[in-house]
Formats: structure tokens, C-alpha cells, sequence
């Protein structure tokens, strides 16, 4: 049986964006020994869903499972779920659909990864993880359910830090001035800050920045560590093939 899987992204107009999905089809492809594995986006710029499910279908495939790579639930979750849903009447390969990128270990695992790292870069590989404060900074929604997805990371961090929250780019409150404020009234002694984004796109790379640095200048926090995004960390791909799994186990 030829299987094939499909990523639907957001979208983004930067070059690394693109690029970290084309590291993370190829790992995937090595991994999991699928016939096809590509990407598209649901907005902003293409391959739009319709041309990545056309790109996909040309390969003869008998399955093909659409990996929604978002982090929260919302709207625009559901619109690349229903528009790749919509295209099964045009073909006979077998669409399957997993679930997204939230609430699961590995996400855990990964936000924890970044902490250490940040500190071992800077010379704190030390330091406990227990001295240690973290902020979150996820990108917001219009979707009350995607709290839930941050709501779960901190639950599972919580035990291991001196205090842990977190704070949004957009959208929703907290937004990141009132989440400096928040964890400098802990009179931390380092404050880890952690870019919870899958892409290395405009957010992490200019947008946050226009808020956070005023942020932390304005405070008196001494040592604040800003921890690299999500990307292209093997645990993550781990995490796609596994979503795609349960969906064609789940099928079977």
C-alpha cells in the first residue's frame, strides 16, 4: 500500500519557514518510510491546501493522512481540516485526518529541552531547575479551548520550576508587558522565556521582540534567557508520525 502524508501549516512569507518544513518532510520521509510526505498552507501564501492535496494525489496513493500542524485549536484549525475534507469526493485515496500539535508529553519534553538549553548555552548548566522561573509566550486566539493547550504545559512544568506562566503575543490576555510584570513581582533570579511557536517566522524573528524588550527594560528583572522556538527538534517530528499513526491506526 503507497501512503502519504501531508502537513497543513499556517503560513508564512519567510524563508525559513519554508525551509524548516522541508528539513521536517525530509526526516519524516527517512523515519517513517512514506511514499509522499509535503506540506501546503491554509492562508497567506502557497502551496495553498488545494494544491498541496493535488501535489500529494499525483502520486498514486492508496492513503493519505493530513497532519493539521497547529498548536491550538480555532478557526483556522477547522477551515484546513473541512477544505481538506472537502477534496475526498474528487479522489478514491483514502483521506485520513490526525489530530493537531497540543496537549502531549512530547510538547513537555520539548519546552523543558529549551529551558536547559537557554541555560547551558549561558553558562548555567548548573543552575537548578528548581531556581529557575519560565514564561511562555504563545501566539494567542480567538478559540477559548486554546488556552487549554498552554493550561497543560504549565500544569506539566510547574513541578519542576520555581514558578511558571505564560503570556500571548496577540489576541488574548496576558499579553507579554503584563507577563514581565507578573513574574518580576517573583523577584526572580533567572527568568527563561520560551518562544512557544513551531516556525522560525515573523512572530519569533521581529514581532514579539516590539513588545518583549521594552518589557524587560522596563523591569527589574536581572537575567532573562529567551529559549529557541519550537522548529525542527527530532521530538517533534517524532510527534508527527505518531499523530499520523493514531489516525491510521484508528481507521484500520
Amino acid at each position: 500500500m503507497r501512503r502519504g502524508i501531508l502537513l497543513i501549516d499556517r503560513g508564512s512569507r519567510e524563508d525559513d519557514v519554508k525551509e524548516e518544513l522541508g528539513e521536517i518532510c525530509a526526516s519524516i520521509r527517512k523515519k517513517a518510510g512514506y511514499d509522499y510526505v509535503g506540506y501546503c498552507f491554509l492562508e497567506v501564501i502557497g502551496p495553498f491546501i488545494p494544491e498541496g492535496m493535488n501535489s500529494a494525489l499525483q502520486n498514486n496513493l492508496d492513503e493519505l493522512t493530513i497532519v493539521p500542524y497547529f498548536l491550538y485549536p480555532g478557526k483556522k484549525l477547522k477551515d484546513a481540516v473541512n477544505n481538506a475534507i472537502a477534496m475526498q469526493k474528487e479522489t478514491k485515496t483514502k483521506i485520513l485526518i490526525s489530530r493537531p500539535m497540543r496537549m502531549h508529553k512530547t510538547l513537555v519534553e520539548l519546552v523543558r529541552n529549551r529551558v536547559r538549553s537557554a541555560l547551558d548555552g549561558d553558562g548555567l548548566g548548573d543552575k537548578r531547575d528548581a531556581d529557575v522561573d519560565v514564561l511562555i509566550i504563545g501566539h494567542g486566539s480567538v478559540d477559548p479551548n486554546a488556552r487549554r493547550s498552554l493550561d497543560y504545559i504549565i500544569e506539566n512544568i510547574g513541578p519542576h520550576y520555581r514558578n511558571s506562566r505564560y503570556c500571548f503575543l496577540e489576541i488574548e490576555q496576558p499579553d507579554i508587558a503584563s507577563g514581565i510584570a507578573s513574574c518580576e513581582a517573583d523577584s526572580p533570579e533567572i527568568l527563561v522565556i520560551v518562544f512557544y511557536f513551531l516556525h522560525k517566522g515573523a512572530h519569533v524573528k521581529r514581532d514579539i521582540y516590539t513588545d518583549l524588550n521594552p518589557a524587560l527594560d522596563a523591569s527589574g528583572i536581572a537575567k532573562s534567557l529567551i529559549t529557541e522556538h519550537l522548529g525542527t527538534d527530532p521530538k517533534m517530528i517524532d510527534l508527527i508520525i505518531e499523530r499520523a499513526s493514531e489516525a491510521e491506526s484508528y481507521a484500520d
